[in-house]
């Protein structure tokens, strides 16, 4: 028997409305986390300034972008938080943004959604392409969820003092997007 509370439909063509598509904030996270110290210790931390819109047209397939306020990481560490929002990382006074343009985005049948685009991070753009699974899929709702390894190397950032931060770091993230009407 189905769980009433699970509010997952199929996907498809004529699972979601054609037309233009807002991000909602509420339902969106978007967070990171990074192995350092040798690889010992997990940093994590979200981004709490997160933008988006889309447009979905009426093959069901997508584009649009994601963005994020980079001076809005919170790792929980306000000394490291500068450390991140300083030019070794994210330089936040040059770059205040991060952020994900998808060019396209196809959903699958098996509640999958391929995604490419180019992910720009202290003014470099790079190709980006993964796999999202479809956990909301109503004319009004979609949301997405992924798990994304990025290099931080391909964006210029190599600060590693001491060799501490190892492997690529992992975006975990959640979008919900809304139709608007109209």
């Amino acid at each position: 028997m189905p769980n009433p509370s699970d509010t997952t439909r199929s996907t498809g063509p004529d699972a979601v409305a054609a037309g233009r598509w807002i991000l909602d904030r509420a339902g969106t996270t978007v967070a990171l986390r990074h192995k350092t110290i040798w690889g010992l210790v997990t940093v994590k931390g979200a981004f709490n300034d997160v933008s988006g819109e889309g447009e979905v047209s009426a093959d069901g397939s997508a584009r649009g972008s994601v963005t994020l306020g980079a001076a809005s990481l919170d790792t929980g560490n306000a000394k490291r938080d500068a450390h991140l929002r300083a030019p070794d990382f994210f330089d936040t006074d040059r770059f205040p943004s991060l952020e994900f343009t998808a060019d396209s985005v196809i959903p699958g049948a098996d509640g999958r959604a391929d995604v490419t685009g180019l992910l720009t991070v202290v003014g470099k753009a790079r190709p980006l392409a993964f796999s999202a699974r479809t956990t909301e899929s109503t004319p009004t709702a979609v949301t997405l969820s992924a798990e994304i390894d990025v290099d931080r190397a391909d964006y210029g950032l190599t600060w590693n003092k001491g060799g501490m931060i190892k492997g690529p770091a992992t975006v975990a993230l959640t979008v919900r997007f809304v139709h608007q009407p109209g």
